[in-house]
């Protein structure tokens, strides 16, 4: 609590009632960033925008209380139940012929609680695949169990049991160092050997139930003396065994030695999964069908690459051409510098063409900062919003990993990828998401996210952004790698081909350095993203483009409002960006049938 004397409280309210009678003046430096407030007055959202915010926020209050036993039948078993009670209730739910809003949300919620119901069996299927693996897993939910639900713990008992995990961890390691807990061999159990995948997926797991347990043990330890006494050896040796156990699987069944570079493995879904994620994307093609489309999109990128070699001089060797753009590059320190003119450059093209609107306080809360050596193993490139993160090279990188970094982050790459990071991109689409529909966030996808980011390359393509040859290389080198992303990720999770065979195809197709080839196919299957993620770039902009084809091509839109009835509308997948666009209310059995590529090949 802060104490104010009166006298100074007394100053403080006169200098604020002086503040607010007196005119604001307009200031020459910065723009003026107060809204239209009565056209936000005036804006109306979604009649089940409050149904859609319960929904999340009982999520989430179930998500946080069930944090403390990850990856446990009955975290399942409770989750479950909650979205199999909302799906019943939003089935009896009416909602009017003539409420579009309502009605986009009513077949949104609808669709997101039928995919997290998917993902739960999903990883129920997990944890039946990784059990023998991790023999001794019900043991530590058992003991997380006292502490979730609240019961006394007895220190002794608890002790007694942390042993016992211990000793059985270590005999699953021992085990497995053997080599003879599978196949049919003397020892063997006549059950096929675990997969790398498989063991990465175990990983995971135990990973997860390690760090509960630790959560577990500080949550008694020193606040329990009896509890502490008993408890704090055995612990410790829990701890340790259980690091043992994950090493030995890394190496023996991960293939990731202690002392070397973690290989990509990645988490292929397979056919069933990759039909459930388009069906919550409302994708209404086969896997072959998208991968047709990208070789499409591909092979119309290699001819426009021709076409900017032959303009620098290089004939039919467009590779020549390409390595040529990515010498001409900052030198170091000076990124930061080529970032702030290239977001400058884009901002003032789509305002001179009254693309959309740019609200002054967009253009002026933006920021830069540089990537560290880490981030850049798993992101060689730019990371953005209302912060875009810098990939360049710092002194305690190697010669080769600074030549790789500046290369790839030459200008003309940049000027490709700043505003699709900054504006009109993802910092401009961040934030309208908060300010516009933000109930939607529950329902956020790549095939928006990044599809809208993906488009505006397309569409400044389109409008004559890239003024030089060695501009339209840069534009060209990321699109194909866009093309590139749904190849290599459809066919990795229809288990068509490997980790290894994507960074290849990144290197030979595209012209990636062998690092940043390698980089990007670890951040796409190291489990941060989902599987379509790197799908949805392209596709979701080829969406956002037929959508435009359609309403400002059609003279029913111009350029700004299609551009603002988006970025208004909230993050969804792209058909219902359409209905809503469009006026039409979809009906409660909605499914999804927009062919917005045509028949591919």
């Amino acid at each position: 609590m802060y104490t104010i004397h009166c006298s100074g409280a007394l100053r403080a309210v006169t200098l604020i009632a002086a503040a607010v009678a007196a005119p604001v003046p307009a200031s020459p430096q910065l723009p003026a960033a107060v809204p239209d407030l009565a056209g936000l007055a005036a804006f109306e959202g979604s009649s089940l925008a409050p149904l859609v915010n319960r929904f999340a926020s009982d999520l989430g209050a179930l998500e946080r209380r069930w944090r403390d036993m990850p990856h446990s039948a009955a975290r399942e078993e409770r989750m479950r139940e909650f979205l199999a009670g909302w799906a019943a209730a939003l089935g009896a739910l009416r909602v009017a012929p003539d409420d579009v809003e309502g009605s986009i949300d009513r077949v949104l919620l609808g669709g997101e609680i039928r995919h997290r119901l998917e993902l739960l069996a999903r990883d129920e299927r997990t944890l039946a695949e990784v059990a023998p693996l991790l023999p001794f897993a019900d043991d530590i939910v058992g003991m997380l169990a006292v502490r979730h639900f609240m019961k006394p713990v007895d220190g002794e008992a608890m002790a007694a049991s942390l042993a016992a995990l211990a000793a059985a961890a270590e005999a699953a390691r021992e085990t497995l160092e053997s080599g003879a807990a599978w196949g049919a061999g003397p020892g063997g159990d006549g059950r096929p050997a675990p997969t790398p995948v498989t063991g990465l997926r175990a990983v995971r797991v135990l990973s997860s139930h390690r760090s509960a347990l630790g959560a577990w043990y500080r949550h008694y330890a020193g606040y329990d003396p009896l509890f502490t006494w008993w408890a704090k050896q055995p612990f410790e040796e829990v701890d340790d065994a259980l690091g043992r156990y994950l090493s030995t699987l890394r190496a023996k069944v991960v293939g990731w030695p202690e002392d070397g570079e973690e290989p990509i493995v990645g988490d292929p879904i397979g056919a069933d999964g990759m039909a459930a994620d388009l069906a919550r994307e409302m994708i209404p093609y086969t896997p072959g069908e998208l991968i047709a489309i990208a070789d499409r999109e591909f092979a119309w990128c290699e001819e426009r690459m021709l076409e900017a070699s032959r303009d620098l001089g290089f004939g039919d060797d467009w590779r020549a051409a390409l390595e040529h753009v990515k010498t001409l590059h900052a030198d170091p320190g000076g990124q930061p510098g080529v970032v702030v003119r290239l977001a400058r450059e884009a901002l003032d093209f789509v305002e001179a063409r009254d693309l959309v609107t740019v609200p002054p306080l967009a253009k002026e809360v933006w920021r830069l900062e540089m990537m560290s050596p880490e981030r850049q193993r798993v992101a060689p490139f730019f990371l953005g919003g209302e912060v875009i993160r810098i990939a360049f090279p710092t002194d305690e990188m190697t010669h080769g990993e600074k030549r790789m970094s500046m290369r790839g982050n030459n200008v003309h790459f940049s000027r490709a990828t700043v505003h699709h990071e900054l504006i009109p991109g993802h910092h401009l689409q961040g934030f309208m998401n908060e300010r516009y529909n933000a109930h939607r966030g529950l329902f956020r996808t790549p095939f928006w996210t990044e599809g809208w980011a993906l488009y505006w390359e397309m569409r400044l393509w389109d409008l004559g952004f890239p003024a030089t040859p060695e501009d339209r290389i840069g534009m060209l080198f990321w699109r194909m790698h866009r093309a590139a992303r749904i190849i290599f990720s459809l066919s990795f999770h229809l288990e068509r081909m490997t980790p290894g065979d994507a960074v290849d195809f990144l290197v030979e197709r595209v012209g990636h350095e062998p690092a940043n080839a390698a980089a990007e196919v670890r951040r796409s299957f190291n489990g941060s993203y989902s599987p379509l993620y790197q799908a949805a770039y392209m596709l979701g902009g080829l969406q956002i483009r037929s959508l435009h084809e359609q309403l400002v091509g059609g003279g029913r839109m111009t350029e700004r409002e299609f551009h603002d009835a988006i970025l208004r509308g909230g993050t969804m997948p792209i058909e219902m960006v359409r209905a809503r666009l469009l006026g039409e209310a979809p009906g409660p059995d909605f499914e999804a049938g927009w062919r917005f590529y045509g028949d591919p090949p």
